[in-house]
């Protein structure tokens, strides 16, 4: 492995570029951010989340990536990692599209717009 790419985000620029973009963001914009990529459990096995919390767990407040300190965070950015790779560059790109243009609070009305519309299927 090239040395330049020593994180597993490394490897596809898109997924960089949303990543250092967000470690860059203000607070209330990390807090969104985490928000929309907690949706990813929908789409992750649940063994695999399993591991999520366990790496959580071991990393906590303990490691020295940026997001370490931040439980939602590091979780956020655990489920972000193992996620497959088409689910890693969606994601990328809708967090590049908002983080840089300021549109995490579009980004999460659409996240609650699937949310009511899947309870209301729930309900009915």
């Amino acid at each position: 492995m090239d040395p330049s790419q020593r994180r597993w985000y490394d490897n596809d620029p898109t997924l960089s570029e949303a990543m250092e973009l967000l470690s860059m963001s203000p607070d209330d914009s990390k807090d969104m951010a985490a928000d929309f990529i907690l949706k990813l459990q929908e789409v992750i096995a649940s063994d695999i989340i399993e591991k999520v919390y366990q790496t959580v767990k071991k990393y906590q407040g303990k490691g020295s990536r940026w997001y370490d300190s931040d439980p939602v965070m590091i979780k956020a950015i655990e489920l972000l990692r193992v996620a497959p790779l088409n689910i890693q560059k969606a994601a990328a790109k809708k967090l590049l599209k908002a983080l840089s243009s300021k549109e995490l609070d579009e980004l999460q009305k659409e996240f609650d717009d699937i949310d009511a519309a899947e309870n209301a299927e729930l309900e009915a």
